[in-house]
């Protein structure tokens, strides 16, 4: 098995089919977005392909560390992740095919008006293992 991270993103990714931002939808809408979510997370529990999945607040920062002594940073001159990324949801799958069907079928879940979203998802490997080092003996 291989996991996989589906990255929903705000902005970043192309624009999808109903791109319409969720600020605009009704309460249905997103009721109805949530529980497609909620199902299809379900759905791949019962598979054993289920990990994790979460929807991100929009508030965080960027951080990093200035130097003996001092506080660390925050923000920059840069887009966050708060401004970018919308969730995650990580997969354990057999294959790459299968991940790429199981992004497709997320890509649809509704949005404005019932319709699906057709939205990009970032799909990305989780990195294997690092490699052992063998015992090597010079000759």
């Amino acid at each position: 098995m291989a996991k996989y991270l589906l990255l929903k993103h705000y902005r970043g990714a192309p624009a999808s089919v109903n791109d319409v931002p969720m600020d605009q939808w009704t309460p249905e809408e997103i009721s109805a977005h949530v529980r497609y979510m909620n199902d299809f997370a379900a759905r791949l529990e019962e598979t054993g392909e289920f990990v994790d999945s979460q929807a991100l607040a929009s508030e965080g920062s960027f951080v990093r560390y200035d130097g003996e002594g001092r506080p660390p940073v925050t923000d920059g001159p840069f887009a966050e992740t708060k401004d970018l990324i919308a969730g995650w949801m990580v997969i354990d799958v057999d294959s790459y095919e299968r991940a790429v069907e199981l992004a497709g079928e997320l890509s649809a879940a509704p949005g404005k008006g019932g319709e699906p979203i057709h939205e990009w998802l970032e799909l990305r490997p989780f990195l294997g293992a690092h490699p052992t080092v063998t015992d090597c003996t010079l000759k």
